[in-house]
């Protein structure tokens, strides 16, 4: 029986995927502290937030959730990246920071409740912004 530190940290996971319009996973290894940072305060800029998880607790949150397994997402360390609102804003901040920045790797994500690759993800990243489509 987990204890209640699990039980809250799952709950807590599962909460920011049943509230994410979108969440893109990435790779993280090799950012120092002041990358991390700054990646940090480029995603908040965009309504969104990125958050550590164990790969573990996560797939056990998809999984009662009834979201998509990632599989192969979830190798190694990973960071994700949950958006609020228009999730092609929070893509086009990361796509640019990994340009910046080569140990930064983007691994796929979910959107709509849909699993997608990371080429998709940069596909998304090149799409017009919400505001510049309504325009």
């Amino acid at each position: 029986m987990p204890n209640a530190e699990k039980a809250a940290t799952l709950k807590k996971i599962q909460k920011d995927f049943a509230n994410a319009d979108a969440v893109w996973v990435v790779d993280y290894r090799g950012l120092s502290v002041k990358q991390s940072e700054r990646l940090r305060t480029a995603v908040r800029a965009q309504d969104a937030s990125l958050k550590i998880y164990k790969n573990s607790f996560t797939e056990i949150a998809l999984r009662e959730l009834g979201l998509p397994e990632m599989g192969d997402i979830l190798e190694g360390p990973s960071a994700f990246i949950f958006a609020n609102g228009d999730p092609v804003s929070s893509a086009k901040v990361l796509k640019a920071f990994a340009k910046e920045n080569d140990k930064l790797q983007i691994k796929g994500g979910l959107l709509s409740k849909e699993l997608v690759t990371a080429d998709q993800v940069k596909a998304i990243a090149d799409l017009p912004s919400r505001e510049d489509l309504i325009a």
